[in-house]
Parts: structure tokens; sequence; C-alpha cells
């Protein structure tokens, strides 16, 4: 996935949907946008603790900034191998597994296209939705570093609607029955839900080009 995605909605939006309640407190801080997801930016997290579950707040890149300190400019922001032990051995832990609410996400298109504007031509942004769950959730998991929690999200097979534009993998979504497994279930249960969703149930808009003027099929 090209690590980019939305979230279009309230805090509200995500009590109502998911049956949660603040775990931490709301951040108030211009450099937190809850509406535009990239690596290294924080986002909100569904997740249990103990009996509840809650809104949490956790920054995009699950091993918590060592490649950047390490002078690569890169995140850790999904997984596809989940027995690779240090991804299985969080995964397999139910208290460290999480929901990602999105409203869209984005994959680059394969192909450049000339806007005949004189410019190079350009990969545009192709935006994927869920027909049937305005808000979905994303199947992650998450780590704490110090007083910091960092999250990833899970990758599995693409479907017919995305392979054409991103073959090696999609997120993973979640259907609202699976919600409860997800977070609570074994770590079979975990492998049994990483599967494609429906492609005829999702959407697709562009390509978008944001960067150039006027951006065709936005």
């Amino acid at each position: 996935m090209c690590n980019r995605a939305r979230f279009s909605g309230e805090p509200e939006t995500i009590f109502e949907r998911f049956g949660t309640e603040w775990l931490t407190e709301k951040p108030m801080d211009n450099r937190f946008d809850p509406k535009e997801l990239r690596p290294f930016g924080r986002a909100y997290v569904v997740r249990n603790d103990g009996d509840r579950r809650g809104l949490d707040v956790m920054e995009w890149d699950v091993l918590a900034g060592q490649a950047k300190q390490a002078g690569r400019k890169v995140a850790q922001t999904n997984v596809r191998t989940l027995h690779l032990p240090q991804w299985r051995s969080l995964v397999s832990a139910p208290p460290n597994r999480c929901l990602i609410p999105l409203t869209e996400f984005c994959e680059w298109a394969r192909e450049p296209t000339d806007l005949g504007d004189g410019k190079k031509p350009i990969k545009g942004e192709m935006w994927f939705a869920v027909t049937d769950q305005p808000v979905f959730a994303i199947a992650g998991f998450w780590r704490q570093v110090g007083d910091q929690r960092y999250f990833a999200m899970v990758t599995c097979d693409a479907n017919e609607l995305v392979a054409p534009i991103h073959p090696k993998a999609m997120i993973t979504i979640l259907r609202p029955d699976d919600y409860g497994r997800w977070l609570t279930g074994s770590y079979d249960d975990v492998l049994a839900l990483q599967r494609p969703y429906p492609a005829a149930q999702m959407t697709v808009r562009g390509p978008v080009f944001p960067t150039r003027g006027n951006t065709p099929n936005a």
C-alpha cells in the first residue's frame, strides 16, 4: 500500500460505530491531523483495555522510529508475514491487536498520466472506499515503547478491484461481526481473518492529481 489513508469523521463517529470511549486525552496540538493518515503521523486507533473497548491515538510506525533514527526515512506501517517471530509475538497477544477506522485508502495508479499541461506525466492517486461500511476498520496491532504507542496495519492478498492497481497486497478490512474476533480471538482466528474484502462491496475513484491544479476524476 502507498501509505496514504483518510478518516473523514469525528471521534463521536468512532464512539457510535465501535462502542468506544476515550482511553487517553484527545490531542489538542495543531500537528495532529486525524483526517489524513501518513507514515509517522498519529491516528485514531480502537483497542481493548481490560474489559473496555476504547479510542486511543498512536503513531503509524510499529518500529517506533528505529529506521528513522538510523537515517532512513522509512516507517513500518504494514505487515503481512505475521508468522515471523517479531510479529507473531505481538499478534498472538490479543491486548496488542487493534482496529484502525478509515473512510478511504489510497494506492498509486500503475501508469503515469499525461495531463496535457506541458509537464512530465505523473502517477495519480486511486482512492478506495467500502460501500457497505462508510466507516470501516482495518486489522492492526500495536506496541508500546516508553510512554508512546505505535501501530501497523495488517495486509493480505489483493482482491479483484485492488489487484489491477496494486497486485502485491491490500489492507485487511474487517466486517463489523469480526471486530470482536480480531481483538480477542486466537492466533488461528487472526490468520483466518487475514483475507481480502469482497471487491463487489468496494469502489475506486481516480486517478486524482492533487499537486497539479485541475484534477480529473477527483
